[in-house]
This record gives C-alpha cells, structure tokens and sequence, in this order.
C-alpha cells in the first residue's frame, strides 16, 4: 500500500513539474508561426482587393502599358538568388562556420538591397509618368500590394542586419541559431509572395 502511494505522489510530482510555463523556444516558435499566418492573411485581402480593382483604370494608363516585364525578370531573380543565398547562409550557420556565414549573409543582403533599389527605381518611374497612387483604383491597389511586398524586404534587410551583429557578438549560439531559423522562414516567405506578385499582377496585367 505504502509502495502504491509513492508511485502515485511521484506521478503526481511529475505532473506538477511539466505543468509550468512552456519553454522559450516553442512560445517563440508558435509566435513566430503566428505572426507568418498574419502576414499571408494580410497578403491574401491584398491581392483579393488587386483583383476586384485591377480593371479600374479611371481612363488611366493600364498595366500592359506600364509593366516592363525585363525589370520584373531581374526582380525576380534578385530575390530568388537571396533565397539561395539566405539558405547557404543558414547551412553556414548550422555547420558553425563563421566566414561562410559572413560572405552568404552579405551576398543575401546586397541581392536583397538590389532587389529594392529596382523596385523604388521602377516606383518613381511611374510616378513621373503621373501614373501615382492617386491616379486610379487600380494604382492605388497595385502600390498598396507591391509596396507592402518592398516594405516587408526592407524589414527583412534590417532584420538582417540586426541579427549578422548578434552573430559577431555572441557567436552561433543555439538562442542565435533560432533567431536566425526564423529571419530565414520570413525571408523564404517573401518568396512566396513575390511568385502571387508576379503573377497576378506583372504576367497577368500585361496581358490585359
């Protein structure tokens, strides 16, 4: 009997000891995931609304007269490349090898920064031809989109930056290492939409 009630007070002990807050890492890992749900549902009500307004020109210049499907093919493979790049970075990383890291992690960063400046380059094109924002629904859809696909590369370049500096500072720790698995994740998601982007609205509207 005695025997009986130690087995059941140590169940009882175990149950209590596992029952305390989660650990670190898999609250980070759930918000992390969250925060990507967020993003492709904030996506999604974008591209749904580019869609309803794409035809919306107001007697306004179209997207087969603006879209110039070479800069769309270098955007393109800008990104892709630093989704190569971020990947090799990341293996760099797991290995423990610091120079590798450095050089993928500045290869990411510069693909990404080119992606960006074509980007604003092509924006500020469009503006001067006076095909802004404000000109019609389906500009002001098409900025609002795209924009916010250039605004999360942006972040992500910052990001970047924020988290090659804790690398110098603290090494490949494993706390790093889970920082730098979740810069990847994001960064391989803006991939993803960038392919809906180019779709949707470059190979799609140029057909219009």
């Amino acid at each position: 009997m005695t025997t009986v009630t130690a087995e059941a007070d140590q169940r009882a002990h175990g149950r209590e000891s596992h029952g305390g807050p989660a650990p670190t890492r898999i609250v980070v890992a759930y918000g992390f995931w969250i925060f990507i749900l967020s993003d492709i549902v904030m996506f999604s009500a974008l591209f749904a609304a580019y869609a309803v307004l794409s035809g919306n020109t107001a007697g306004g210049p179209t997207g087969a007269e603006l879209f110039n499907l070479r800069s769309v093919f270098i955007l393109t493979v800008c990104l892709l490349l630093s989704s190569y790049t971020c990947g090799l970075m990341m293996l760099s990383a797991g290995e423990g090898s610091l120079e590798r890291f450095a050089v993928f992690a500045v290869l990411t960063f510069l693909l990404g920064a080119a992606f960006l400046v074509i980007e604003l380059s092509e924006f500020a094109d469009m503006v001067r031809k006076g095909a802004g924002p404000s000109r019609s629904a389906f500009l002001s859809a098409f900025f609002t989109l795209v924009g916010m696909h250039g605004a999360h590369v942006a972040t992500g370049l910052l990001w970047l930056l924020f988290m090659t500096a804790q690398v110098a500072a603290k090494g490949l720790r494993p706390k790093v290492l889970r920082r730098l698995l979740c810069y990847s994740l994001f960064w391989h998601a803006l991939d993803i939409v960038w392919i809906g982007v180019m779709t949707l609205v470059y190979l799609m509207g140029v057909q219009r």
